[in-house]
């Protein structure tokens, strides 16, 4: 049997949202959904958190998930990176379990919204694959090949993205321009040796996996909060 391990990236602070990860969504903290995501899902077999918050990590544990350590302070800063906490995590299972798992799932706490199927999918995906990595991706709701880059109202802007054949496809119709898919944070599955040995949290060999603009939630204010509510209140996503 594979070794799966979800960690549950969670820090204390936060300036959008204070206390977001912990804010009752439906009843319960928004940090729950991720490890009830984690724990029923067949194949993950351990669901870690990763915090600096002593009261995080209470709530992580009445709610099912481990909590071997406590994320040093100067991995939970504004600008803290998931790299540097995954490396740390990794480090620290094999350092005092000799722990090694087999894949590493992320399950973001600010993208509540998730479906059993998908992350049986994802894993089983990266267990037959070759890949460095698989992510969530979800169909763009504008085309970069429409954006552009501006330095200041004085000198020109100039088009963000050029496309092979097309001279200016900023003046293409929508339908005309490539698909474009944008990632969001539901689930991201990697080798562990990615992130320790290419220290890379995706590596070079990136897997898409699709799901509708309607499960695509990030939450990063409170407008954004009100719309995971409601969509975990009447979809048979991953709840209590």
């Amino acid at each position: 049997m594979k070794e799966i391990l979800a960690i549950v990236p969670a820090r204390g602070g936060s300036k959008g949202l204070p206390d977001k990860n912990i804010l009752p969504l439906a009843g319960h903290p928004l940090i729950g959904y991720s490890i009830r995501a984690g724990l029923v899902t067949p194949a993950i077999t351990r669901v870690i958190v990763s915090t600096d918050s002593e009261r995080i990590a209470a709530i992580s544990r009445s709610y099912g998930a481990e909590v071997p350590f406590l994320r040093p302070a100067e991995l939970a800063q504004d600008h803290s990176t998931d790299l540097e906490v995954f490396v740390h995590a990794l480090h620290w299972l094999r350092q005092h379990e000799n722990y090694h798992p087999d894949l590493v799932v992320q399950l973001r706490p600010t993208s509540p919204i998730r479906f059993v199927q998908d992350l049986e999918a994802c894993i089983q995906r990266m267990l037959t694959s070759e890949a460095d990595s698989l992510r969530v991706v979800t169909p763009a709701p504008v085309t970069p090949y429409k954006m552009w880059t501006v330095a200041d109202e004085s000198t020109p802007m100039q088009p963000l993205l050029t496309l092979d054949g097309v001279p200016e496809p900023y003046n293409q119709p929508r339908q005309q321009l490539p698909t474009i898919y944008w990632q969001i944070g539901t689930l991201d599955v990697i080798r562990p040796a990615v992130i320790l040995e290419q220290n890379s949290m995706s590596g070079s060999t990136i897997l898409p996996h699709i799901v509708s603009q309607d499960f695509a939630v990030d939450i990063d204010d409170y407008s954004s909060f009100l719309r995971a509510e409601s969509i975990i209140k009447v979809h048979d996503c991953i709840k209590f």
